[in-house]
């Protein structure tokens, strides 16, 4: 889950530890398969002698349903072979400690972040990747999942931003020339069922508009870098079944609040103690559909 590479990149900013990067190298095809899977011979390399037969697969490739499991087991199966322990809630998250030395290891398919506060160790940690299997070193970490990664060293912040990804959501829904939002939700909007579509009609022309697509990539951006955006998006995702116009218009007023704060970081900096905050909100009756809190 994205909160967790967010928790130990904070923990990172916090102690200012090295950050590095390293992708695997065509990761499915180094699975091991536990089962017999057969497969046709791919068109072109058909011999005469074998037409009609089918391939015995000795190794995992891509496009099988298991490949992403066994190339996660083959992992897993290696990094504990280095020492490294798997995190029992985040099962793609890894510790080693040696006395003062820590190192962290978070893979995501077949990009992995590799955090800790001894260089030698690190480099150590490179190595038998690479000995295990075909790596490409990318230094420090700069992308993650398509987060741009910004850090000042010598003020210990390190800063998350999208914007990139935001561009590309503004321009697929056709908002890149809108007007910049200054809310995400205008005061005295409520939303609610009542003005969701009723007629045959209007259910067909809201068909036609990608409501449920934008609410998606808007969720993106709010799990990762965005967490202003939780209200409003909380809001306006009930109504995905069936959205009404002002449904809509809401759901554009997020863009337009977006293009305004494409470049907004989320922050993290090495503060006097580095701790969790927690905040809560409840409104009393505030749901016109149910009453509810």
């Amino acid at each position: 889950m994205f909160k967790s590479i967010r928790i130990l990149l904070a923990v990172a900013a916090f102690h200012d530890y090295e950050i590095w990067q390293m992708d695997v190298k065509t990761a499915f095809l180094n699975g091991k398969l536990e089962e017999g899977v057969y497969m046709t011979q791919p068109e072109g390399f058909v011999t005469p002698e074998n037409v009609g037969k089918v391939f015995k697969l000795q190794r995992s490739i891509y496009g099988l349903k298991q490949a992403s499991r066994s190339w996660n087991l083959r992992f897993n199966e290696a990094i504990q072979e280095f020492g490294f322990i798997r995190n029992e809630d985040e099962p793609c998250v890894y510790k080693k400690f040696s006395g003062s030395i820590v190192s962290f290891l978070i893979l995501y398919v077949d990009d992995i972040l590799i955090i800790g506060n001894d260089i030698p160790t690190l480099q150590s940690i490179k190595t038998w990747l690479s000995s295990c299997f075909s790596m490409k070193d990318l230094g420090e970490a700069t992308y993650i999942l398509g987060v741009k990664i910004y850090r000042d060293r010598s003020r210990r912040l390190l800063g998350l931003s999208q914007s990139t990804y935001i561009d590309k959501v503004l321009k697929r829904f056709s908002m890149e020339e809108s007007k910049r939002g200054f809310l995400l939700m205008r005061h005295g909007i409520s939303l609610s069922k009542e003005t969701c579509p009723s007629t045959p009609q209007e259910r067909e022309r809201m068909s036609q508009i990608p409501y449920a697509s934008t609410i998606g990539s808007i969720m993106y951006a709010m799990i990762c870098t965005r967490p202003d955006l939780s209200y409003a998006l909380s809001m306006t995702s009930r109504y995905q079944a069936n959205p009404g116009e002002g449904h809509w218009t809401a759901v554009k007023n997020i863009l337009k609040y977006l293009r305004r704060t494409k470049d907004v970081f989320l922050v993290y900096r090495g503060v006097e103690e580095l701790r969790i905050k927690g905040y809560t909100d409840a409104s009393f009756q505030t749901d016109k559909d149910y009453s509810r809190s």
